[in-house]
């Protein structure tokens, strides 16, 4: 419980926060509030997999781990956008963002002062071709589940939170139960 005098200062210093005008008191929360890189990741499937199924991953320089396909979203932009944006610069897939579906969870925020927003979709690998420019991505290939390659540790990291790959149940923790 919070003391009554600070409630009652609390309660006077959002009078006079909510006084002032609002590009003055944006400019305060900007200045009071962590800031955040946010980009946005796709998990994109193989729909016509069989087993444990199929996720395209990337080579990029230096080449050292596969990654998924992700980018910075541009200032204003809509995730699912940016996503589907990212997608297609970097594998030659076009998806519209309609076709992105938010993962769970869609925000993953890392202690580092970014946030991914991820995404999942599914395209037959058999008909959907792969461009990449040999420059920011040299390979995007299909890989198993079961059997996936060499990742980054981001990506590892990442992929965890669903329970994909070799980091499984040992990163994030488990969230909290929160049904009543």
């Amino acid at each position: 419980m919070i003391p009554r005098s600070r409630r009652a200062a609390r309660a006077v210093a959002y009078q006079v926060f909510y006084r002032l005008p609002l590009p003055l008191r944006r400019q305060l929360v900007r200045m009071a509030v962590p800031k955040y890189i946010v980009g946005a990741v796709t998990l994109l499937r193989d729909s016509e997999a069989e087993g444990a199924g199929r996720l395209l991953l990337l080579r990029q320089p230096p080449g050292r781990g596969w990654t998924l396909p992700a980018g910075l979203l541009q200032r204003g932009e809509n995730p699912a956008v940016g996503a589907a944006r990212e997608l297609h610069e970097e594998t030659g897939v076009r998806l519209a963002p309609a076709r992105l579906t938010p993962a769970t969870p869609n925000a993953i925020v890392h202690a580092k002062g970014w946030v991914d927003m991820v995404f999942t979709a599914e395209v037959p690998a058999s008909t959907t071709k792969l461009k990449v420019d040999g420059a920011e991505v040299f390979e995007a290939v299909w890989h198993p589940l079961d059997d996936l390659p060499k990742l980054t540790w981001p990506t590892a990291r990442l992929l965890a939170y669903y329970g994909i790959g070799p980091l499984t149940g040992q990163f994030p923790p488990p969230l909290p139960d929160t049904a009543p």
